[in-house]
Formats: structure tokens, sequence, C-alpha cells
């Protein structure tokens, strides 16, 4: 069998073409889940309307899932629980959106997660926003709202609205947390920093998750020579949004002064050995075991590179800032509801 030649021009446009099917084919995907949302909000709105203006029970949801369900064999989703949550939907999500977010953008199971866990709409539309842009799982989803990401993103203390551009300091300052929580590691809250920063290499899949949208690791314990003195850096990462080097040096003692010092050196000497001629100002994390606020803010004050501090907690107890977000009964009851309409679902 002769080979066929392969003309000029036609890998390009075949993965091109790749390109072009795989968007159509998501946005399909897209189109289908935005139906189905809305479909589910429309119902919603139906059933709420009913039980209001004619008295109808609560009974006529469960008259009401067997009916859809003989009628429609093929479609999963009209269990009892799936069509209260369709009714809560519509009550708690007016005009079918998620704050200033259309819901319909995120996976039906994902509003559940946000309409069963969250009730403040700030709150609800911070997770939205970001399942969208990161393209959060729902367990993901569920992950980051147990940990409170929507208390802890941009409260680290820096000094970057000095050392950095705008836009570039505000991007920067929200990139990092306070605290960070590493309490998948399974170590004592008193490991030495080693430790810990072998354990978030091995455990570099949780540890990138935590650090947030945009890191990439480059290394541990990179050397760095400068006269005839050799330093290492304890981890080296590139931040693809930001167009930088990030430097995190993790302490396992309360914040010093002469630990910022210290990182400010370490950033020169990135920005001279490493850094291009294209990236922007390498940026440095402090991850200490607790500060003080006003020592961490005079510290930052002096120094030339830009810095945040920050805290990170290993322990697998729940820690004291969290302890107001334990579940409350109603809390467990949907969790219990959750699992309910999933083997609804998968009947």
């Amino acid at each position: 069998m002769t080979e066929l030649l392969i003309p000029d021009g036609y890998i390009k446009w075949l993965a091109d073409l790749k390109l072009r099917i795989s968007e159509s084919q998501l946005r399909a995907v897209l189109s289908v889940n935005s139906e189905l949302v809305r479909l589910y909000w429309d119902i919603g709105c139906e059933i709420q309307q009913r039980q209001t203006s004619q008295g109808w029970g609560a009974k006529i949801i469960d008259r009401l899932a067997d009916d859809l369900r003989r009628a429609f064999p093929e479609m999963k989703g009209f269990s009892p629980t799936n069509l209260k949550y369709m009714r809560r939907f519509a009550e708690e999500c007016p005009g079918c959106l998620i704050g200033q977010q259309p819901a319909d953008q995120l996976p039906w199971f994902h509003i559940v997660v946000i309409l069963t866990k969250l009730t403040a709409q700030q709150e609800r539309e911070f997770y939205a926003v970001k399942a969208i842009e990161h393209g959060w799982s729902r367990n993901i989803l569920s992950m980051q709202i147990e940990t409170r990401l929507f208390h802890r993103e941009g409260k680290a203390i820096t000094n970057f609205e000095k050392r950095l551009p705008s836009p570039q300091s505000d991007f920067a300052h929200a990139a990092l947390k306070d605290p960070y929580l590493f309490d998948f590691l399974g170590l004592s809250k008193d490991a030495a920093e080693r430790d810990v920063e072998r354990e978030l290499v091995e455990h570099i899949s949780r540890f990138l998750l935590e650090l947030g949208a945009g890191f990439a690791f480059v290394g541990r314990q990179i050397r760095l020579s400068v006269g005839d003195d050799d330093f290492f850096l304890d981890l080296l990462f590139y931040h693809i949004k930001l167009r930088c080097y990030v430097v995190i040096e993790l302490k396992a003692t309360p914040f010093k002064p002469e630990y910022a010092g210290q990182l400010n050196f370490y950033l020169s000497a990135v920005d001279t050995q490493i850094k291009s001629a294209e990236d922007n100002p390498t940026i440095g994390i402090l991850l200490c075991k607790g500060k003080n606020k006003l020592v961490a803010e005079y510290a930052l004050r002096g120094l030339t590179q830009p810095i945040g501090v920050a805290d990170y907690q290993l322990t697998n107890m729940l820690p004291h800032e969290l302890e107001g977000s334990l579940p409350s009964i109603e809390e467990l009851e949907s969790a219990l509801e959750n699992e309910s309409f999933q083997k609804d679902d998968a009947e």
C-alpha cells in the first residue's frame, strides 16, 4: 500500500480542525447543561407558585416525582429530594442568578452544593465565580467551601501595593491566603521546617490546590551562589498569570523581622540570576507558625522586594478560626438529603 504524502499545511489544518471540533463539543455540553439548569429553575418556580397561591401541600412533590419519573423514565433528577432543591433554587436565586452570576454556567450539583452549604449571597457568588473560572469539580468546590477560602483569600500581610505596579499588585495580593491549611500532610503541629517542606513536595497536587490557580512547581532547595557563599531556597514556583517567580520560605516558628530580611535577599538574587527580562519582579511568600501583624507590617515597610507574610496550619484538629463553621443540625440534614438524591438519581 502506497503511503500518502502529507501536503504542506495539513498538520496545522488538522490541529485547527481538532480544536474547532473540541470547542464545538464543549459548547454543546454547556448548552445542554444550561437548558437543564433553566428547566430545573422553571420547575422550581412552578412548584413554589402553586404551593403558595393554590395551597398545594408538601405531598404534591412526592406525587409529582412519581408522575415525572413514569413519564420520562430515561431522565434522572426527578426524585422528591431533587424537586425540593429545584423549589429552593427558585426561591433563593431570583432570575436564575447566584448573586450577579448566571447560575446556568454551573452544573446542577454544583448549584446544590452552593445552596446547601452557604447562605450569604456574597459568598455564594464568590464560589460560583471561582468554580466557573477554575473548572472545579463538585468535590473541590465542597472542599474550598469547608476550608473557608472566601475568608482566607487576599488576607496575607504584604507590601505589594508599594513594591509592585498596578494592577499586578492587586492580582498578587488576591493570590495569597491567610492562613494556609496543610492539614492533608498528617504531620504534628511541631513538625520541623524540612519535614513540612518534604511533605509538601510529596503531596504537590494538594499543595498546588491550596496555593491556588496559576502556581507551577519549579523545585525544592534551589541553590543560589552569591560570591563564595551558597544559599538554598525552600520552594520555588512560577506563577503563570502573574508571569513571575515565587519564592516560598517556611518557618516553624512565629514571624521574626529577620526572616523578611533573609527573604528580601533571596528575591534580589533570584531577580539577578534566574529571572528573565520578560518576567515580572519575583515575589516572596513567608509562611510562619503565627505572627504579630503589626511587627510584620513594620518589617515589610523598609524592604525593596515584594513580600507577603501568612500563617500556615498543620494540625488535623479543627483550627480555632474554623470552629464557627461546624455544621448545624440543618446542614447535616441537608447533607443526608444530598446523599439521598444522589442515590435516587443513580437508580
